[in-house]
């Protein structure tokens, strides 16, 4: 039944789903929750109001209800979690794999924990507690630890027939990991390669050497980076001293690039990416709070520097109607930069050889942009004002804002990122006010220079 509802796109269930919940037909309701994949119903989920919500949650097959939660924000789950009994979140955690089944237990009550974990056998509860030693944003924290493993000197025949006689061989198997008699990772052996080579090769001739390991400690952004240049489906995870821990397999990268690119977007606000769309107001509203109190302190900033000047614009009332456009154009180009060296800190691609490098190119971009838009905007307000040193001044003003603004979008992620800071959180707040006092400093301390 799930292959018709991947023909549509996800609004259309929401739509569906929201007219039948609204003209009370509950019948035809279950019947679009239950044709849904577990991660659409998850994003239908998020996509209601929380009594609209907790209708559709009764109407989930209690075996979907591990993999739903797993799906869903933070703080959707936590509200799902409170709906929910001692029996029905135990049944959640049976059937998920060990990395997914790690993810959920750190936010289900301990009562329900410890009774998770003492119906386990040993064998599985010791796979769990690899996995719960390692951060969760770490190689060690992303693996499962359900592989396949073969040795070196085995003939492709027996690996075949091993693989016939195995009841349970996990998802998304692209290769077989080839490890000594102590478990060290040596490399991997493509499926590809198992049937359709000579059967009386052994591994050691056929298999692969040079796809290394991926430490457990690794963090998962750059785990993430490694499957992309490597275009891999799988990868082993290993401890410092080579032996197998476990593997990472693509669905869990692509969870982590989508956090990575939610995390990006939402922290320019001053957001979270688990943030629920329909949360209480006043919760809603405290957390932006603080983000709106920050901006108002850097906007005060700014004021002080205007009312430094306050002579000078009732003597030159165009200055009052032309600084704007100076402030505007610094912010436009220092977010352009900032966007484009967070990016880059993103993916690894700026380290301490090329930063001046960088650095050289956005001032010479500035450079170029300020000289020529200044001219632009300099001939606008000739024509308006009838005064040629109007427009000089808001020339050399725009020429100095952009070239702060690229000095800004360059060294403040890359000092925010030395001192520990998240660059996406804190840069645009920064940056802004740089570019906004920059703008306004220059424009009006040349024009007190020039025009009184």
């Amino acid at each position: 039944m799930a292959e018709p509802a991947l023909e549509q796109p996800a609004d259309s269930h929401l739509e569906a789903l929201s007219e039948a919940l609204q003209s009370g037909t509950l019948k035809q309701a279950r019947g679009i929750v239950a044709a849904l994949h577990p991660a659409e119903i998850a994003h239908l989920l998020e996509s209601l109001p929380p009594s609209q919500r907790h209708i559709v949650w009764e109407m989930v097959d209690r075996e979907d209800h591990g993999e739903v939660l797993l799906h869903v924000g933070d703080e959707v789950r936590a509200g799902l979690i409170e709906t929910m009994d001692h029996e029905a979140l135990l049944s959640a955690t049976e059937g998920l794999d060990v990395d997914d089944l790690a993810d959920l237990l750190q936010d289900l009550p301990n009562a329900v924990t410890r009774q998770a974990l003492a119906g386990m056998d040993q064998q599985y509860r010791q796979r769990l507690e690899a996995v719960l030693s390692y951060g969760e944003d770490t190689a060690g924290g992303l693996m499962n630890t359900d592989t396949v493993t073969v040795r070196a000197n085995v003939t492709l025949d027996v690996v075949l027939r091993y693989l016939r006689m195995k009841s349970n061989i996990p998802t998304q198997i692209d290769s077989l990991i080839v490890v000594n008699r102590y478990d060290r990772y040596l490399g991997i052996l493509p499926l590809s390669v198992v049937v359709s080579r000579d059967p009386d090769l052994t591994v050691a001739e056929v298999m692969e050497y040079g796809i290394e390991g991926i430490p457990a400690q690794t963090p998962a952004a750059q785990v993430a980076k490694v499957f992309e240049d490597r275009d891999l489906v799988s990868a082993p995870v290993v401890d410092e001293h080579g032996k197998l821990l476990g593997r990472i397999t693509i669905d869990d990268v692509v969870d982590v690039i989508r956090e990575q690119a939610e995390h990006s977007v939402m922290s320019m606000a001053g957001l979270t990416q688990e943030e629920d769309i329909f949360a209480p107001v006043l919760p809603a509203a405290r957390r932006r709070a603080i983000w709106l109190g920050t901006n108002l302190c850097t906007a005060f900033v700014a004021a002080t520097v205007v009312g430094q000047f306050q002579a000078t614009l009732e003597h030159v009332v165009a200055l009052a109607v032309l600084m704007p456009i100076v402030a505007s154009m610094g912010g436009i180009a220092g977010s352009q930069t900032l966007t484009l060296v967070i990016r880059a800190l993103a993916l690894g691609q700026i380290g301490k050889r090329n930063a001046g490098l960088l650095l050289g190119k956005e001032l010479a971009v500035g450079a170029f942009n300020g000289l020529t838009w200044s001219l632009v905007v300099a001939a606008a307000a000739i024509l308006w004002f009838q005064d040629w040193k109007i427009g000089a001044v808001i020339a050399a003003a725009l020429i100095i804002n952009l070239l702060c603004a690229a000095l800004a979008g360059v060294g403040v992620p890359l000092i925010m990122r030395r001192l520990g800071i998240d660059p996406a959180l804190a840069g645009p707040v920064v940056v802004t006010t740089v570019t906004d006092v920059m703008g306004f400093f220059s424009f009006l301390g040349l024009a007190t220079l020039v025009l009184t």
